[in-house]
């Protein structure tokens, strides 16, 4: 079913064709699941399973809770990058997670592992989850700028995305608890470098702007992976 959705994409796949391939009947699914839509959900929380697993383990590498949110990050990356279809069927497939209660369960288990480290970083409840969202909406962005290869390709790709998604989690969890103001500033234009994108984390260069360090690597120079 995986390297059919990978083949077909999460929305170009139907259950006749995986009927076929598994070398079932066309009704076979349905003595099993009411719809296509169940299908998929019943996958989602493998892949929910599969996140909770990996980010704790990942985690567990790290005591300070900067470190470990960065390493969430990082590990999120290379879920994306890993489990392609997985990750579609996960977060692309565009189940109702509130009509599902199971599925809801499973996604809030995940932030869960997150929690822990996010409560040390804030004072309040609130506050913690406020930097379990901000954290998690910077590992999916990461991730989706890697599957949309403006990282260009191949390893060095995916070391540079994941190392972009650890330092921007940790820059969150350091400070304030709102991205605008990740910095500690009160100015929300002056947060990243006074309202300038390429001056986001101290660098002129915006391939630099998540402190991998190495220009030749930000702009791809010498690696004939890069595409761009």
């Amino acid at each position: 079913m995986l390297a059919l959705v990978a083949e077909k994409g999460v929305h170009g796949f139907s259950l006749a064709e995986a009927s076929r391939r598994a070398g079932v009947s066309v009704a076979a699914p349905y003595r099993h699941y009411a719809d296509r839509g169940a299908l998929l959900a019943q996958i989602a929380l493998r892949g929910y399973a599969d996140q909770e697993s990996r980010f704790a383990a990942a985690m567990a590498g790290e005591s300070e809770p900067g470190g470990q949110l960065a390493a969430f990050a990082a590990a999120y990356v290379h879920f994306a990058a890993e489990q392609a279809a997985l990750f579609d069927i996960t977060f692309a497939a565009g189940l109702d997670k509130r009509g599902l209660p199971e599925l809801e369960r499973a996604g809030r288990r995940v932030l869960d592992v997150l929690l822990g480290p996010a409560r040390r970083l804030r004072a309040s409840e609130t506050e913690a989850e406020a930097l379990v969202v901000d954290v998690g909406a910077v590992a999916h962005g990461f991730a989706t700028f890697y599957r949309d290869g403006i990282f260009g390709s191949g390893p060095k790709a995916l070391r540079r995305a994941a190392a972009g998604a650890a330092h921007a989690a940790e820059l969150l969890a350091h400070g304030s608890g709102d991205p605008a103001l990740a910095h500690g500033s009160g100015d929300p234009a002056e947060a990243d470098g006074a309202g300038d994108p390429a001056l986001a984390h101290g660098s002129g260069d915006p391939a630099l702007a998540h402190g991998l360090g190495d220009p030749a690597e930000a702009d791809g120079a010498g690696d004939p992976a890069r595409t761009d």
